[in-house]
């Protein structure tokens, strides 16, 4: 897979949160996002996602343009923001009911996916019950389960104890090895250094800074 980001703009409210970015991401490499609250990291990923759509420029995969020739990544797991699913069903519920939306995703990839996060499939545990971290946990297993080409973490290691940091850093690194392009914030430069191939330094919407070949 390859993304092609060509002048990249989103205004909301007369604000430019996007402004005029222009970058190439490919297949099994990690990129990272940093930049303090409010910078754009966030939308940035909400474009590239299809869940917003630009004021002006182009977003396309494989020559594709996303909101014009298709509405979606053909393949993207996705944590973004705070992890939602439903408060009375346990984790491993939870995960089967999204697995059966798309059919990509059998009991077995679940579960591989629940222990790989550092969760027990058999804990029958409501979601409401969980910690922060085992929340910020199932996230991370619902974004790779159906092994996406392309997987965009937003600060995956919030709340995470250090144990869930190192797994988080793992998973990630297994993701790529496997050829996926992964996307990702964090507020931690040393986790984006430790995983990721290119940092970009965001700043009022725009790109200011691009550090390669870092691992």
């Amino acid at each position: 897979m390859r993304i092609d980001i060509h002048n990249l703009t989103k205004i909301i409210k007369g604000n430019k949160v996007i402004d005029n970015i222009n970058i190439t991401m490919e297949s099994g490499k990690v990129y990272g996002l940093c930049g303090y609250n409010g910078c754009g990291k966030t939308m940035l990923m909400r474009l590239i996602s299809g869940l917003i759509l630009p004021t002006e420029g182009t977003i396309s995969y494989d020559g594709k343009n996303l909101g014009k020739q298709f509405d979606f990544p053909p393949s993207i797991g996705i944590l973004i923001e705070n992890p939602s699913f439903l408060d009375s069903r346990s984790g491993f519920d939870n995960l089967m009911l999204l697995a059966s939306i798309k059919g990509i995703a059998d009991k077995e990839k679940v579960i591989s996916s629940l222990k790989k996060v550092g969760l027990n499939p058999n804990d029958k545990k409501k979601f409401r019950k969980y910690s922060l971290g085992m929340k910020q946990r199932l996230g991370i297993a619902s974004a790779i389960m159906e092994s996406p080409e392309l997987i965009i973490l937003d600060e995956p290691t919030n709340a995470l104890d250090s144990d869930g940091v190192e797994l988080t850093k793992k998973l990630i690194r297994e993701e790529c090895k496997r050829g996926a392009l992964v996307i990702m914030t964090c507020h931690d430069k040393e986790i984006l250094e430790d995983v990721c191939d290119t940092i970009y330094s965001i700043e009022h919407g725009r790109i200011i800074d691009e550090r390669c070949h870092l691992r």
